[in-house]
């Protein structure tokens, strides 16, 4: 779990810093590439403007205005402000005045600029880097304009340039606050995946020690996530679920091999008992034959409760004949006949309230005619003498309804919930009920749902009714 913890936590930082990464190179080229295009703007607007002051003066006082005083301040406190090389040219590319803000570049002046860039400037502007053919030490970004009379004559040029390290500056500066602020977001990010990821590995470590617990047979172990309800919480649902689940089958489980057990256990005791008895002469002759008697029905009991384990277990592993359309009505009054000896014996008055049209319907029909015997066979055993036997069918909608009922004793509403579990019993004393091994009304709701269908029970007054549907055909 530590390893996977590791793994997922790597896998986080990772992720978070691949994202801040390239998040800085995309924030180092577009703010590069921002930083040079404000300096390239601000550049043209300053060549512009003095472009056009220079302009304006020339018109104003003649030729030689570069060299009046107050027109080379001007221009010197332009190019401090703007932290800007400005240089003044006649048509040729002469240079006629130069200033860095600081002092002037006399250097430059009377220097003639290259006949390209000169012809660049007049039909337009300049803009790009250079070094001026080694005039400046180094690459530097200028920006040429010609300047024009009213009447558009050209009447010489302005270069306005600046050093490209201040524009690297500017964004070096940026560049190191978004550093400075990235660090701190990765800190900060680092702390919270690893606050998240523990707190998400938690439970998972949580599921994975209960897990190693149910496989050493601790079934009563569950999870508790608390009121969370993400995905995590919903895995720790799902896990205390299956382990409700498995708990309950586990109990099923040992209720059934202890069912089976006592079940087998008295028939066998009793012909092991007989049996013996009769071997050693325990009992006397004259009496073997009721004895004799009593080990066989034992016997056929012990042959029942075989027969209904294996009928039980074809039903749970879904082995059964495809399904088919079939009359119920037709179903029901042959297993009825198939009982009659029961019904004369138990002096039973059979109400029969079946359609005259046939209802066909959809299902297994071995399997269905079973569940009309077992319940037909328990109403039968449980009627008073005397008593009605309800046999019904009633075709509506998709469905069809058939009820069988009987009187007798009132189920107790604790035993209704039991009465379809395995080796249930509401004759607990066994005086009314004394081949039957439990299995029959467990056997009818299995078979229902396979069906996907249902059945209910109430008893009330000494009126039990079962009643259960089927799909119409």
């Amino acid at each position: 779990m530590k390893t996977m913890y590791g793994r997922q936590f790597a896998a986080m930082a990772g992720m978070v810093l691949l994202s801040f990464l390239m998040l800085g190179a995309s924030f180092a080229t577009l703010s590069y590439q921002y930083t040079i295009r404000e300096q390239e703007q601000a550049l043209d607007r300053n060549a512009g403007y003095i472009a056009s002051f220079t302009s304006n003066y020339v018109n104003a006082n003649g030729g030689t205005s570069w060299q009046k005083r107050d027109f080379q301040v001007y221009l010197s406190t332009v190019a401090q402000v703007g932290g800007s090389h400005i240089m003044i040219c006649d048509n040729s590319g002469l240079v006629l005045f130069a200033t860095s803000g600081q002092q002037e570049l006399s250097r430059l002046e009377n220097h003639t600029l290259s006949a390209a860039l000169v012809d660049r400037v007049k039909n337009g502007s300049y803009a790009g880097m250079t070094t001026l053919d080694g005039l400046y030490s180094e690459r530097r970004y200028l920006v040429g304009l010609p300047i024009t009379s009213t009447d558009g004559l050209l009447q010489g040029l302005v270069l306005v340039s600046s050093d490209a390290s201040r524009i690297s500056g500017i964004w070096k500066e940026l560049a190191g606050i978004f550093l400075v602020t990235a660090v701190a977001v990765v800190l900060i990010a680092a702390i919270l995946c690893s606050f998240t990821s523990m707190r998400q590995s938690k439970p998972i470590k949580e599921i994975a020690a209960a897990a190693r617990q149910f496989g050493l047979g601790q079934l009563d172990v569950r999870v508790d996530v608390g009121k969370r309800r993400d995905e995590v919480g919903e895995l720790a649902d799902a896990f205390n679920n299956m382990a409700d689940s498995l708990a309950r089958s586990e109990q099923r489980r040992s209720e059934f091999i202890a069912n089976v057990s006592h079940e087998l256990k008295t028939p066998m005791t009793t012909i092991a008992g007989f049996a013996d008895g009769i071997l050693d002469g325990t009992i006397p002759p004259e009496k073997e034959k009721d004895y004799l008697q009593i080990i066989s029905s034992e016997t056929r009991r012990l042959s029942r409760l075989v027969r209904s384990m294996l009928d039980l277990s074809r039903l749970q592993s879904d082995e059964r004949a495809a399904q088919q359309q079939f009359d119920i009505s037709e179903t029901l009054v042959r297993t009825l006949i198939t009982l009659e000896s029961k019904v004369d014996a138990a002096q039973l008055q059979v109400d029969m309230q079946l359609p005259e049209e046939p209802v066909p319907v959809w299902g297994d029909q071995d399997a269905i005619t079973q569940v009309c015997y077992n319940l037909l066979d328990n109403a039968i055993k449980f009627s008073r003498p005397g008593g009605t036997l309800g046999v019904s069918v009633t075709a509506k909608g998709p469905k069809a309804t058939i009820a069988i009922s009987n009187q007798g004793d009132t189920i107790p509403p604790e035993e209704l919930a039991l009465i379809f579990d395995r080796f249930h019993k509401t004759d607990h004393s066994r005086s009314v009920d004394r081949d039957g091994v439990g299995l029959g009304l467990y056997i009818v709701k299995t078979i229902l749902n396979s069906h996907k269908e249902n059945i209910t029970c109430t008893s009330e007054d000494g009126l039990t009714k079962f009643v259960f549907t089927l799909t119409r055909a």
